[in-house]
């Protein structure tokens, strides 16, 4: 099985890559080939809205970190996409991502109406904000970056587990072990559907 874990913070060792890491430790140790991506790290040009990949199934900009992280969504089994919430959405980089990754996630009918390539597949998507618990939800905070990387996956076909970690500044830094437990156990249900 082929887990890719898609890591949105620019900080290399912030709760969600802490977050990830307890996600990439699951996987590895239920037996995936795990592939890692770092948003910040890859040099990805932005979306310039041509709309060629809806015909062509690729992205008509040149050759860059987009093409290659298109072909590793298109191979996973599972995706585990982590974000920091930036106004109560995913962070800028992975939002960039997905954009220039469109046709690995959608077709599009004749007549507009998107069509799901990910059928069947599985995700878990880890977004932490600062606001504390329940005002995350209830402003739609982190609640908010889960349902808008959710929404790109749930339009690939994928069914989508979340978890959410609320109120990081008074974290000083380290994920508790209660979110990496959370984190674990999601990754590892995820995995048992495939099957």
């Amino acid at each position: 099985m082929k887990v890719l874990v898609i890591n949105g913070s620019p900080r290399p060792a912030g709760i969600v890559a802490q977050a990830l890491a307890a996600a990439e430790k699951a996987a590895a140790g239920a037996g995936a080939e795990v592939a890692r991506i770092d948003c910040y790290a890859a040099g990805v040009a932005p979306c310039t809205g041509c709309m060629c990949c809806r015909t062509t199934g690729r992205c008509a900009l040149p050759e860059d970190a987009a093409h290659r992280v298109a072909e590793q969504i298109r191979v996973a089994d599972v995706l585990i996409v982590g974000t920091p919430t930036y106004w109560g959405g995913m962070s800028a980089r992975l939002k960039m991502i997905f954009e220039r990754t469109v046709p690995v996630f959608m077709g599009e009918s004749p007549s507009g109406i998107p069509q799901p390539r990910l059928k069947g597949r599985r995700a878990v998507v880890i977004a932490a904000c600062t606001t504390p618990w329940p005002f995350n939800v209830l402003c739609g905070q982190s609640r908010g970056a889960v349902r808008s990387v959710g929404e790109v996956l749930r339009t690939a076909g994928m069914k989508v587990r979340s978890v959410e970690i609320a109120g990081t500044r008074r974290m000083n830094g380290r994920l508790p072990e209660r979110f990496a437990v959370q984190v674990a156990r999601s990754v590892r249900k995820a995995m048992g559907e495939i099957y």
